[in-house]
């Protein structure tokens, strides 16, 4: 009997990792399919039919299709009733929703040239000045969340791990790998070490893959 929920992209993706880890944090069973770079195209139409932005990852079970990371995580708390992960009282689901915003929108962008020129070694990457620029960015922005941290002696959104520390435990592993100069952020580093104590972190996060 094959598994209700299938999952499409590539282990190594870190989008596909945020949804791997949150099921298992969830305990749900699934089915993965390697799709995008190296593996199936992501261009073809078999694909683009089940997500016309051609990305990965995409979840499929009896409900439909759905694409973006971070909202097939918030689906899949919601759909298995996970209220640790994402809670239902207004104020603390908002406090969970805008560090996974974050993420998305002002961590995520922070990385890209640097990542592309140090990790990826793209060649249209390498002007020396933006790399510059690229590590000095990230490293501010990191230096939100290492606040962020030691005001909360915990987790991003407080005391309980949650959603946002899927997104973000992966976004801080990456920044950890990539080889560059960066603050002493001891936060962050308390933080990590409680993440491994998560086998979801370990698989997903912690395991040789920026």
């Amino acid at each position: 009997m094959g598994h209700a929920l299938k999952i499409l992209g590539r282990a190594s993706s870190i989008n596909v990792r945020k949804v791997l880890w949150a099921c298992d944090e969830l305990g749900v069973s699934y089915e993965r399919e390697d799709w995008g770079s190296g593996f199936a195209s992501t261009q073809s139409p078999e694909f683009l039919q089940l997500n016309p932005n051609a990305q990965v990852p995409v979840l499929i079970d009896e409900a439909g299709v759905l694409w973006e990371s971070n909202t097939i995580c918030r689906y899949l708390a919601g759909k298995y009733q996970n209220t640790d992960l994402l809670p239902i009282e207004p104020a603390a689901r908002a406090r969970v929703e805008q560090w996974m915003d974050w993420q998305a929108t002002e961590l995520n962008p922070s990385w890209g040239y640097a990542f592309f020129a140090l990790v990826r070694q793209l060649p249209n990457f390498q002007d020396s000045q933006r790399i510059a620029d690229g590590v000095r960015g990230w490293n501010a922005k990191m230096g939100i969340l290492e606040q962020q941290l030691a005001s909360t002696g915990a987790y991003v959104a407080g005391p309980r791990f949650t959603l946002a520390d899927i997104l973000i435990g992966l976004s801080v592993n990456r920044w950890r790998m990539t080889p560059m100069e960066r603050p002493d952020y001891p936060a962050v580093d308390a933080y990590c070490q409680r993440l491994a104590l998560r086998p979801g972190f370990m698989e997903h996060a912690c395991n040789g893959v920026p």
